[in-house]
This record gives C-alpha cells, structure tokens and sequence, in this order.
C-alpha cells in the first residue's frame, strides 16, 4: 500500500492566537509537520533558508515585512516551498499580486479545516488553489473597472494606525506596537474618523481595505 507523503509546513502570522490555532487545528492531521513558526516576513525569509518547507502558509499583513514583500525574497532563492496565503480581505488587487509574485494559493482566515487541508494538499502537489470565497471574488471583479479610491489625505502614521483597527487591535496594543502613547493613538483615530467618516471598527476596516493596507 502507498504511504502518503509527509508535507513539512512553515506557518508564519503576527497574531500569536491565530497561529497557534492552526497548529492545534493541524495537530492530528498524520502527514503534515509543522517544521516551524514565525511572526513576520523577514522570520519567514530566514525559517525558509533553514527548513525549506514544502508549503509556507503565511498572512499578508504583518510587521516588519509583509507577506508581499517577503514572498518575493522568497521566490528568489529558488527553494522548492510553495506559498498560500492566508488574509482576512479577498480583495482582488491582493490576490492577483500573490499570483503574480508566484503564490500558489490564497485562503481566507475564515477558512474550515478540510477546505485548508485541502489547500495544503493541492498546493504542495504542483497546483493552485483559491478558496471558494477568493475564487468567487475575483470571478466577479475581473474583467470589471475598479472606482479610483478616494486617498481620504491620511499620513502615513494613520495609515498605519488604520491598518491596525483594521486587523482588530484596541489602542493600548496599538500604542505598545508603534511605540507611541495611547492618547497619541486615539488622536490618530479621532483624526481618521473625521477624514474617512468612519464611525465605528466595522466602517474603518472597510475604508482600510478599500486602501489596500
């Protein structure tokens, strides 16, 4: 009878529970190892020079360096690892980046346990794979003009307090990561409501997204 083969997976996410909830997820699944753990891009550059995993499931958005950014180093080094992102947005403009980077796959966070599996799978045997939900998106958008996005005249630092609100981090944790104080943190936001007319965490990820950050 024919073994099936062992897929050693590297799993890179700046969100501690999130990453260890895919670990617990995956725990019991017989053929895949997880080979290694990071929380940012540069982590995912240097974890693949060392384990040169089959597959590297890692986010977008991350500090540092970003999955974009980061799969780009990657694909560089010609290692045999195969990237499948994982994001909380579907947005078009990301996915056909990861695809033209070379990922083989984009999922999103909200993915079940076998349709990941099923990723996992599909990506390390040669394939590509976009969720149901991806797939459908970009189905719907391609081929369509996309409305110019209103810029909204945000600094770079409210961009960079946006794209947290967006990833759903409260002030406090938002000061601790850009190294400023929480009052600081809720003038930005005071701020980025007035420009954005975003009232509340729902609006402001919607305007984040529209933003690509």
């Amino acid at each position: 009878m024919t073994s099936i083969p062992t897929i050693d997976l590297l799993i890179v996410d700046d969100h501690d529970l999130l990453r260890e909830g895919i670990v617990a997820r995956l725990s019991d699944v017989g053929n895949i190892r997880i080979v290694g753990q990071g929380c940012n891009g540069k982590e995912a550059v240097a974890l693949c020079k060392t384990h040169e995993p089959d597959v590297l499931l890692m986010d977008i958005s991350m500090p540092e360096m970003n999955g974009l950014e980061a799969a780009k180093e990657i694909k560089l080094l010609g290692l045999k690892t195969r990237i499948l992102f994982l994001s909380i947005y579907d947005d078009n403009e990301y996915v056909q980046e990861a695809l033209r980077i070379g990922a083989s796959g984009f999922v999103l966070k909200d993915v079940s346990k076998p349709e990941m599996l099923n990723a996992i799978k599909s990506v390390s045997e040669g394939a590509i794979y976009l969720g149901p939900k991806v797939a459908a998106s970009l189905q719907s958008r391609t081929g369509t003009a996309q409305p110019k996005v209103k810029d909204y005249g945000l600094t770079n630092r409210e961009k960079q307090v946006l794209a947290l609100i967006a990833e759903g981090h409260l002030n406090k944790e938002i000061a601790y990561r850009l190294d400023i104080s929480i009052r600081t943190v809720e003038s930005h936001r005071s701020a980025i409501r007035d420009k954005t007319g975003g009232g509340n965490a729902v609006t402001l990820a919607k305007v984040a997204r529209d933003l690509g950050l």
